[in-house]
């Protein structure tokens, strides 16, 4: 999907790279101002007639508001940590870019810098300028308005809160009782001349602006923007170099995409759900009509159904038409295959995904564990008891000695006067601690049984001579208490109680138990999992365990300051938990993270100073704190917590990076003492040898899926 990303020397860097001029003053920030997304929304919508959009590069590419908000979009995904980061002066004039750009004179080759390869058959690699980046972002804006509601719901990737978590949620939520899928395995290509003239009669389908048309030509043709399609089947986690890659690509596969929604339209209308049996099911009757399930993020395609292999062989030939005949794509028809939704595990999206019964992602107790929960519960019960008999003690004390005190007073003769009368607040205390005894005393058995034995055996009131001879009102007086007694004492009744509620207890899992079991038979759910294999081989070939799976050091970063190695180790951790926090087996993921990495980046400092893994710890703590220029302590690792709060329940999908060519350069070398930072227009001044970009965002690239 990607060009194979490679390391690239730095003296092969242009000199326009190396030193960066700043002989003339950014221009101030004026009007006008940035554009709003719902004013861009407006301005885009007025170009709408005759059912095309008209002149979107002079009219709103070419705007200096919409150029001015591309470089804010750009500020914030460089600083995704700061909530809105405040806008510098880009170092050059936008209404020059503008005026550039309306009047068709904007070449994208000259704003470009190609680095050569360190090797003969390596691939050169080119580098746009900001001016050019802000163009690109800017028309990337421009055809999110135009194409971005009409996008299929199941199209991921490129999208604004249509990330990898969220199709992953997706397949988690809604795909239900798949019984085959395949993946559509496309060929690895570059997007080339017929690709291209592809894309350009899809744009004039819904866009008359030939200068728009001919500037997204240019940008292809100067290797600006790129695409290769099947580069995600090596295993790359970045899937495109840039937003507007991204885009592209759902507008080359929106042909696929609606062939897929008039595929599931047809199903459905053959294959209708019918009214009443869901609430029925009671009774035995299930009814599981025939769907079809398709996800896709970017050009990775998944569909999964729920009837038969011919039918999944039906629908399989008839995606690969339009891929082959309409999109001029290569499929790789061994890859892609039908496979069994249930004994056979697929890989998408860089996960294992298999449809499993409910049971296995929800499992019940086992006797171990509940004879454990049963163990904890009786201990915290006797725990509560040991403080409350603590606490009675201490008030019985107390109340001793106040009793003892007021006693010695009065038998001396002092008189206590109070100015106000407490009667009622002592009467009301006194008055709650006998309605809690008295309800902590009902809940025993025990003492139930002795009151209600004491109370009614040897009475001689039960004879009936004695009786007789007795006044009618204490007979009757008698008899009441003793139906007072049997009602709030008899032992009888609370082992009724407690047998109800055990016999309901045993119904209400037998209940379980057989839902279960149907949903078991009838039922299947997706399961999603990080796949560890792959994942500790990753470990092992970036570095940071030896052959035997144990941390070791990483001596190539020992050169770099204390706060770059942890900021390096830092952006491995946070990039693989965000890959695979959405994973069953995340747990697994957080502890090579919080092992593995955070005690290589210990052995790799004491490595530097010379020194014991415990002194390292002992001196960075578990969270690795480093301090910087300002003499602040700050935190890069993910701490305990952090690592803790996030997994399945707490998903949300990351923010997009800049693209895998900002990965690349760490730092410039300049003769100037402190200059404006150019990373994303940021307007601090940094140091003679650092920039502002994050040197932990470089390297995950080269270790990432």
């Amino acid at each position: 999907m990607l060009l194979g990303l490679k390391t690239w020397p730095l003296r092969s860097l242009p000199s326009s790279l190396r030193f960066l001029p700043f002989s003339t003053p950014a221009p101030p920030l004026q009007d006008p101002s940035p554009i709003s997304p719902s004013d861009l929304e407006s301005l885009v919508l007025r170009q709408y007639r005759a059912g095309k959009f008209h002149n979107l590069l002079p009219s709103v590419v070419a705007s200096p508001s919409v150029l001015l908000a591309a470089t804010g979009r750009l500020l914030a995904r460089a600083n995704p940590s700061i909530p809105t980061p405040s806008l510098a002066a880009p170092p050059f004039s936008v209404d020059a870019l503008a005026d550039e750009l309306g009047c068709g004179g904007f070449d994208p080759a000259a704003h470009c810098a190609t680095l050569l390869p360190s090797r003969k058959r390596g691939e050169a690699l080119t580098l746009p300028d900001l001016k050019l980046k802000v163009v690109v972002e800017a028309v990337r804006m421009a055809l999110e308005v135009v194409y971005g509601k009409r996008f299929a719901t199941f199209a991921y990737g490129g999208r604004e809160s249509m990330g990898r978590h969220t199709a992953v949620r997706y397949l988690k939520t809604t795909v239900q009782n798949p019984t085959w899928w395949f993946p559509v395995a496309l060929r690895r290509e570059p997007f080339g001349t017929r690709h291209l003239r592809r894309l350009v009669a899809i744009l004039e389908e819904k866009i008359e602006d030939p200068a728009l048309v001919a500037l997204v030509e240019r940008l292809f043709g100067s290797q600006t923007i790129s695409i290769e399609f099947g580069g995600v089947q090596l295993g790359r986690g970045f899937p495109q170099e840039s937003d507007l890659s991204a885009i592209i690509l759902n507008i080359y596969l929106d042909a696929l995409d609606r062939e897929i929604k008039d595929l599931r339209a047809e199903i459905h209308k053959k294959n209708p759900r019918l009214g009443g049996l869901e609430e029925n099911e009671t009774s035995g009757v299930f009814h599981r009509p025939i769907r079809v399930y398709a996800v896709r993020y970017l050009d990775e395609i998944l569909l999964a159904t729920s009837g038969s292999k011919l039918f999944t062989m039906n629908v399989k030939d008839r995606i690969l038409k339009v891929l082959e005949d309409n999109l001029e794509l290569k499929v790789d028809k061994l890859k892609t295959s039908i496979h069994s939704a249930v004994s056979e595990k697929m890989n998408f999206l860089g996960m294992e995904l298999q449809a499993v019964p409910p049971s296995v992602l929800h499992p019940p107790m086992s006797e171990k564990a509940i004879r454990a929960k049963k163990k904890y519960l009786k201990r915290k019960a006797a725990k509560a008891q040991e403080l409350k008999n603590a606490r009675e003690t201490r008030r019985k004390k107390l109340g001793l000695k106040i009793l003892n005190h007021l006693f010695k007073k009065l038998k001396r003769g002092h008189e206590f006067e109070f100015d106000f009368r407490i009667e009622s607040e002592v009467r009301e205390v006194f008055a709650n601690w006998a309605h809690e005894v008295v309800a902590e005393y009902f809940k025993s058995r025990e003492d139930c049984w002795h009151w209600h034995r004491m109370l009614s055996t040897g009475d001689f009131l039960s004879l009936k001579r004695i009786r007789d001879q007795l006044p009618h009102e204490l007979v009757d007086s008698y008899d009441h208490f003793q139906e007072k007694l049997d009602k709030y004492l008899m032992p009888i009744g609370a082992t009724r109680d407690v047998e109800e509620e055990e016999r309901l207890a045993e119904e209400e899992e037998e209940r379980k138990y057989a839902k279960r079991t149907v949903e078991d038979l009838t039922e299947l759910q997706m399961r999603v999992n990080a796949p560890m294999e792959l994942v500790r081989k990753a470990v092992k070939l970036a570095g940071f365990t030896n052959s035997m799976g144990r941390p070791r050091p990483i001596k190539l970063l020992i050169c770099l300051d204390d706060a770059d190695i942890i900021k390096w180790y830092a952006g491995v951790g946070r990039r693989w938990l965000e890959f695979f926090c959405c994973c069953r087996n995340f747990k697994m993921v957080k502890t090579i993270v919080t092992y593995h990495l955070r005690f290589s980046c210990f052995l790799t400092l004491a490595e530097k100073h010379e020194a014991t893994k415990r002194q390292a710890i002992s001196h960075y703590t578990k969270d690795l704190k480093v301090t910087d220029v300002n003499g602040m302590e700050a935190v890069h690792f993910p701490t305990e917590k952090e690592v803790k709060m996030m997994g399945d329940q707490n998903l949300s999908d990351p923010k997009p990076v800049d693209g895998a060519l900002t990965l690349i350069l760490a730092r410039l070398a300049t003769n100037e003492f402190s200059f404006p930072c150019l990373a994303h227009f940021c307007g601090q001044d940094v140091d003679v040898h650092l920039t502002c970009s994050d040197v932990a965002t470089y390297a995950t690239s080269t270790v990432c899926f």
